[in-house]
């Protein structure tokens, strides 16, 4: 199997199908359809990097296409912002258009359909028409305008047109099917009344066309060959086509519509409407606030194009919807920056620290790398002086033996610099320490060759010198909701999940020097603290950091602990399942873990599958997994996948399985895609990767069973 079989999505497929079957590569034309009525997020980073990277990889056009129909929440702010957004991600466009481009074509041809009796006017109102549509079970039933006469549709058409007619007062719908399976296919309207101005025709026009009419009639006016939409607009694919077709010329290209599953991210609201909510709502200062998940706001906190398009690419394309760890996107920034950000100095808690055997008038320039663990990134030169600033957190008077910071009477290395030893402390009335007093051993100075600067202490401590050090205004952000799915709650506003310490604002941090002529965007790694990047909001008296990641996840640790609270008693079946998975891994006789595989059905027999869903959430060993993926795997548990939440964790966990280094977990996962074939999609280019490269046999023999 070649690199590039490996690496197609299934749209791809799609497109190296049809150019088999005769399409001519020169045909290939794709689009990016947004609506300006928001700013784009990372769920449409997706739908990005799916079609410009297709025309990159056919080396085809892409254009950008404006669904600008409804003028009551289009802006041109929108539009500049979604073309500042695209060109920063590193995508160029073909051709820019508009919809708006199509209205004339658009009339022309719905008053084409009057003509030909494929579409009325209807003037009962939207509650009407919604009830006289149906159900999925029951047919829709006519409205009583549906057989008016053309000449009679065409003058009623003309008084909407012309603004004679009243917004709200009547609608054009289509004359298809009212007893059609498919509800989008019965009597769609097509235009609508709205006087409002538009951000590109003014007042130009008194009626706009509806999404499903205009969509597919604009791509195939640009000829797209491929007109690729999420999830939600399979169902309209009927429509699609049957709304082309009225309109094609035989000799032209008809567009083919196809759908993918959109990106949705934990701990994050992906409904411009929602997002929309919070930024009237001043829960966050605007569309590019940093906790946002908009591109604008990643960008504005420090993510770099490269990390979101590597983001996109990791979680791949799917036909089904499920939900992204969040931690990924956090895992690709700091991917990133881990290589690119240079190391600099901050605290951000200051302490203040007094080396009280160092010269009083002596200053030194210390050589510090910018990435220790990259060549030739480069260095600058630190200042280093009598009295420096730690973190308050590194230092404790009496500290047990797991402290490997300063306490008294111990010793840590300051980075780059001298070893120093905690000898005392200033305090105010209240007891608070003010001061630290230390002493330094002078030969100790870190890449000097001497014997002490080779000395080895537990503890590295990130200092700034106070004569020197740069007073800036620190921003950390966290995650802007509590709850992993905020607006999947039936009972609850999203609203109600807002994290009260999204935002902390640090006045009085400190860096080093070498950060005095930074500039907007500018990234850096503050050592042992997390990525940082300069704010818009900064000024030359006044530099803004905003945190954009901390090097560790503080997230799963809150999580962990909350799921510790929560966990419920694990009776003795559970615990008996633990201890002959924990053999099997050790086991190295095939009879033996046959036995043991009995052994571990038997009792799942007396587990509930409430308490296995409860399980797999906190599992984070091989040992877990294992025995987990094992009751999953026997005939003993009914599970059902068919909710959303249940479906998408275990999506989760038996993904995460299949990354595993250990082949027991990953054969057991296997096995688990081939009981639930519900997951086999999301995982399919995974699976046949797995099913040549993988190192365990057993794994290949079992995937030629189930692709």
């Amino acid at each position: 199997m070649s690199e590039e079989k490996k690496s197609l999505n299934f749209i791809e497929h799609i497109i190296e199908e049809d150019l088999k079957n005769g399409l001519d590569k020169k045909q290939l034309r794709f689009r990016f359809p947004p609506e300006p009525n928001g700013y784009l997020h990372i769920g449409h980073a997706a739908s990005i990097c799916l079609n410009f990277g297709l025309g990159l990889r056919y080396d085809a056009p892409v254009n950008l296409r404006f669904d600008d129909t409804n003028p009551e929440k289009e802006e041109q702010e929108y539009v500049d912002a979604i073309k500042k957004d695209i060109e920063w991600l590193g995508f160029k466009w073909d051709k820019e258009l508009y919809s708006s481009d199509y209205f004339d074509t658009l009339c022309n041809w719905a008053v084409e359909m009057i003509k030909d009796g494929k579409a009325y006017i209807d003037e009962q109102s939207s509650e009407q028409i919604r009830e006289q549509k149906g159900t999925p079970t029951e047919p829709g039933v006519n409205s009583p305008f549906r057989d008016r006469s053309v000449a009679e549709n065409l003058e009623l058409f003309e008084k909407m047109k012309s603004g004679e007619a009243p917004e709200g007062s009547s609608v054009l719908r289509a004359k298809i099917d009212m007893k059609h399976v498919n509800m989008h296919m019965r009597d769609p309207i097509m235009y609508r009344i709205m006087h409002k101005a538009h951000h590109r025709t003014g007042t130009t026009w008194k009626i706009y066309p509806m999404y499903d009419w205009t969509h597919g009639e604009s791509d195939y006016l640009e000829q797209i060959s491929h007109s690729i939409c999420t999830l939600e607009f399979k169902s309209h694919r009927d429509l699609y086509d049957w709304y082309v077709d009225e309109v094609r010329d035989s000799s032209k290209l008809r567009p083919k519509q196809r759908e993918f599953a959109r990106r949705n991210l934990s701990y994050t609201i992906m409904s411009k409407r929602k997002l929309l909510k919070l930024v009237e709502g001043d829960y966050v200062t605007g569309w590019d606030d940093p906790r946002m998940p908009t591109i604008s706001g990643l960008r504005r906190r420090g993510y770099t194009a490269k990390s979101i398009k590597n983001f996109s690419e990791v979680s791949g394309i799917s036909k089904r919807d499920n939900v992204t760890d969040v931690a990924l996107l956090e895992h690709c920034i700091k991917d990133d920056l881990n290589k690119t950000a240079p190391r600099v100095m901050a605290v951000l808690n200051p302490l203040k620290l007094v080396i009280t055997n160092y010269p009083d008038t002596k200053e030194e320039n210390i050589d510090a790398s910018y990435n220790d663990y990259v060549e030739n990134s480069g260095s600058r030169n630190v200042p280093f002086s009598k009295e420096i600033y730690i973190e308050q957190e590194d230092f404790r008077e009496e500290a047990n033996k797991k402290f490997f910071r300063l306490k008294l009477n111990g010793e840590v290395r300051l980075k780059n610099a001298y070893i120093i030893k905690a000898n005392s402390v200033v305090k105010d009335g209240n007891g608070n320490v003010q001061e630290v007093h230390c002493t330094y051993d002078e030969d100790s100075l870190s890449g000097s060759g001497t014997e002490a600067s080779k000395r080895r202490v537990k503890g590295t401590l990130h200092w700034v010198s106070i004569k020197h050090a740069i007073k800036t205004e620190v921003r950390v952000y966290d995650r802007l909701f509590v709850d992993e799915a905020p607006d999947s709650h039936k009972s609850k506003d999203f609203l109600d999940f807002i994290n009260p310490n999204s935002l902390t604002v640090i006045k009085n941090a400190f860096v080093e020097p070498s950060l005095k002529n930074v500039k907007v965007g500018d990234n850096f790694q503050f050592q042992r603290l997390g990525y940082f990047n300069v704010d818009n909001d900064s000024t030359p008296n006044n530099i803004v950091f905003n945190r954009t990641v901390a090097l560790k996840d503080s997230w799963s640790k809150k999580e962990n602990k909350n799921q510790q609270k929560q966990t419920v008693k694990v009776d003795s079946n559970i615990t008996d399942i633990m201890t002959f998975a924990g053999k099997y891994l050790k086991s190295r006789e095939e009879e033996g873990r046959l036995s043991l595989i009995d052994s571990i059905f038997e009792l799942s027999k007396k587990v509930s599958f409430d308490s296995l869903l409860h399980l797999i959430k906190s599992a984070n060993s091989n040992k877990e997994y294992l025995a987990y993926l094992m009751m999953l795997n026997s005939e003993n548990i009914k599970t059902d996948v068919t909710d959303k939440a249940v479906f998408d964790t275990f999506n989760k966990f038996i993904g995460t399985a299949l990354g595993m280094k250990n082949s027991y977990v990953r054969f057991q996962a296997v096995d688990c895609i081939g009981k639930y074939l519900k997951f086999k999609d999301n995982y399919l280019d995974l699976l046949k990767t797995m099913a040549v490269e993988d190192k365990n046999t057993h794994i290949i023999e079992r995937l030629k069973e189930y692709l």
